[in-house]
């Protein structure tokens, strides 16, 4: 069967009612490969406007579309907005400080890379992990970046500039991972792009861990490990 296509577009209602509120530049912010065993966790952001009008034909939630129709965005989407990043996380730093704060830090990379900083963000889901929690005086805190967010549940699918956040972020990380492929050709991440696929799990098993697995999350580390612990 084939991906299920929403015939409900994303709009920018939520975008233009923040502009009406007095923002200039409204941040569409989604991440991919947070569940992924290996490579990194990448943040996409995508600033709109006012001037900002006629969203792309096709534009979706990036787990809605194909990789083709995917990647035939990148084109339209990337002049549509008003600016665009992505930052990523490797595995290693997932590994040392966790995937939530792996997630800000991957927010703060996109957000330096930004030639225009938003003023407002949106971002998918229930938890705020773009915003710094309150640290105590032994830990130093990733965020520095003050800009008030709006949380909306299926931002991705409703939003534009979410929707085109997630498009940007999804095939900017998985050709990264079709890149790490040609290196370690025995895990399947041209087509799995590091997640836990039967595929991948089982060439764990054979070859054991590489560089780019986030061993922090229990995976297998060779034939004499079994039942790994899901992350």
């Amino acid at each position: 069967m084939g991906l299920k296509i929403s015939s409900n577009a994303p709009t920018l209602e939520l975008e233009q009612e923040l502009i009406s509120a007095g923002a200039k530049y409204v941040a569409g912010v989604d991440e991919v490969g947070r569940g992924a065993l290996a490579g990194p966790v990448s943040v996409g952001v995508a600033i709109v406007s006012a001037d900002t009008s006629q969203v792309p034909l096709g534009l979706r939630d990036s787990k809605q579309i194909s990789r083709m129709a995917r990647e035939k965005l990148i084109a339209p989407v990337s002049s549509w907005v008003v600016d665009f990043a992505i930052g990523h996380v490797a595995a290693n730093e997932i590994d040392e400080i966790g995937i939530v704060p792996a997630l800000r830090l991957a927010w703060v990379r996109a957000h330096q890379q930004l030639r225009i900083k938003p003023d407002h963000v949106i971002l998918d889901g229930k938890h705020n992990w773009i915003v710094e929690p309150e640290s105590d005086l032994f830990s130093t805190p990733i965020s520095e970046i003050v800009v008030p967010v709006t949380m909306k549940i299926k931002a991705d699918a409703s939003c534009a500039s979410v929707s085109a956040a997630s498009v940007l972020a999804k095939v900017a990380r998985d050709q990264l991972m079709r890149e790490a492929a040609l290196t370690y050709p025995d895990f399947g991440w041209e087509g799995n792009v590091g997640y836990g696929s039967s595929e991948h799990m089982a060439a764990i098993a054979r070859h054991g861990l590489t560089d780019l697995h986030r061993k922090s999350w229990n995976l297998p580390n060779g034939p004499s490990d079994s039942d790994p612990a899901t992350p």
